[in-house]
């Protein structure tokens, strides 16, 4: 046990402790004048930014992944993390120059230390092994809930501290922050899920017994069920409040029939319509600004043409199901998994190997509607009517703006891809993707019908047994 101890980093919760008195007793600036408000950014408050930018953006939801994979580089790592995050956050109390309000990125700020103290406490209790049979089990499980929220808590933190900086979504610009923010980054979670499941997921999605548009179905409808009644207010109905009421009528009503044709495992391109119509709506969408209608109008086009691929995706670029002789090694392989698309089972060499160029195709097609997505929430995100006024005054043209905007993206997917790579490559799975073997979230055996395309014709034939590598293998 004193082992154990030795070991722990308990100098990190002493310092987050004493930290949150200090975010309690920190004074803020209820009045500013303009010379305040307006006064250039200092260094302290520039490395701030970049300090927490780096913590809480790329340290934290890496430390994330090798935690998940037991690599035992995640407690230094994100001990090192910790240590940065609490020296970002007294820089952020300590700048001079320009001034702020008060704002839900400091509120936020002092809040996140709740569930690192937790984490803290957590991997505390973890290290001394302790209640084997009884607590330990649960704490585990909060262990990894709290370690899987950094990425989220990490990302609205970031927007926050965006929203301050530049003073926007206050008084009447806060709805429609709320609705372009939330949606946008619900697109992009949406394209993580997606890249997740079509990379490495898949086992996850048999076990469930439930296809992808089933989950994805039940999530639009309860969605359009929102904003079917919190879209309009007063009296009096605008183009904007009738557009957006009916998007979300149109979403409950598509949500309901994708969750009826997606029973018993069926796979259905009800999602991926909504997805289209949703882009068609947007690209129309009534704006003051003509570079806000060019933006809008690029959101939707781009929105549309992730529907359009995903549809694709799954009517003809599904992999073959376990039985067809296109596939090779079928105790391991599977055409969406990333870890065996560059190595082979050693069984089967390349030189081998029944690779047609459709298993190709679907390997490369597959990261267009993830990515898609994640351009479409980017561009979204930065179409309120603040950020473009702000771009139209300093004479930015909309195709500037939209190539930094997908400029962005290109380095949010590879960031996502890289995450995903590094679950498949590192910790307990580092033997298996060093031998070919395939890598996935959770362990199955039965192919299910969700894996095939539609039309499910293959569905009726008989299912064959898989085994994957590390079923047998402790969590």
């Amino acid at each position: 046990m004193s082992r154990s101890w030795a070991r722990l980093p308990l100098w990190s919760f002493i310092l987050t402790s004493t930290l949150l008195q200090v975010a309690v007793a920190h004074p803020h600036h209820d009045k500013l004048t303009e010379e305040q408000a307006n006064a250039p950014t200092d260094a302290i408050l520039w490395i701030h930014i970049l300090l927490q930018g780096a913590v809480w953006g790329v340290l934290f939801p890496v430390g994330m992944v090798l935690g998940i994979t037991r690599s035992r580089w995640h407690v230094p790592l994100q001990s090192t993390g910790l240590a940065l995050s609490i020296a970002g956050y007294f820089l952020g109390h300590a700048h001079k120059g320009r001034m702020f309000l008060p704002s839900v990125h400091g509120s936020f700020g002092s809040f996140l230390f709740l569930p690192i103290v937790g984490q803290i406490l957590l991997g505390i209790y973890l290290k001394l092994h302790i209640h084997e049979k009884t607590l330990r089990p649960w704490a585990v499980v909060a262990h990894g809930v709290l370690g899987k929220a950094y990425p989220v808590l990490g990302w609205t933190q970031m927007l926050f501290g965006v929203l301050t900086y530049r003073g926007y979504c206050r008084g009447g610009g806060l709805g429609q922050c709320l609705a372009h923010y939330i949606m946008g980054s619900g697109f992009i979670a949406y394209a993580s899920i997606m890249a997740i499941i079509l990379l490495v997921g898949e086992g996850w999605v048999r076990r469930s017994g439930r296809s992808p548009e089933w989950w994805d179905s039940w999530v639009i409808m309860l969605w359009g069920i929102v904003n079917t009644f919190t879209e309009h207010r007063g009296t009096t109905w605008s183009v904007k409040d009738m557009q957006h009421t009916i998007l979300g009528v149109l979403w409950w009503a598509g949500g309901m029939l994708g969750i009826f044709l997606a029973r018993n495992n069926q796979r259905n391109v009800v999602p991926s319509l909504i997805i289209i119509l949703t882009g068609w709506a947007m690209a129309g969408h009534a704006q003051a600004l003509m570079l806000s209608t060019m933006i809008h109008a690029t959101f939707g086009h781009t929105l549309m043409l992730a529907g359009v691929t995903r549809i694709i995706e799954i009517c003809f670029f599904a992999p073959k199901t376990s039985g067809s002789p296109e596939v090779v090694d079928d105790d391991n392989v599977s055409d969406h998994t990333l870890a065996d698309a560059p190595l082979r089972s050693p069984r089967y060499p390349a030189s081998q190997s029944n690779e047609n160029g459709t298993n190709v195709a679907a390997r490369a097609f597959r990261h267009l509607p993830p990515f898609l997505l994640v351009s479409a929430g980017l561009l979204f995100m930065s179409a309120t009517d603040e950020e473009l006024k702000y771009v139209h005054e300093n004479d930015m043209d909309h195709v500037t703006y939209t190539l930094i905007m997908f400029s962005i993206a290109f380095l949010l997917y590879f960031f996502i891809i890289f995450l995903i790579h590094l679950y498949s490559t590192t910790g307990r799975n580092a033997d298996n993707a060093s031998k070919g073997n395939s890598i996935e979230l959770t362990t199955g055996t039965n192919q299910s019908k969700w894996y095939a395309r539609v039309p499910n014709a293959e569905a009726r034939r008989p299912l064959a047994t898989q085994h994957v590598i590390g079923e047998d293998e402790d969590d």
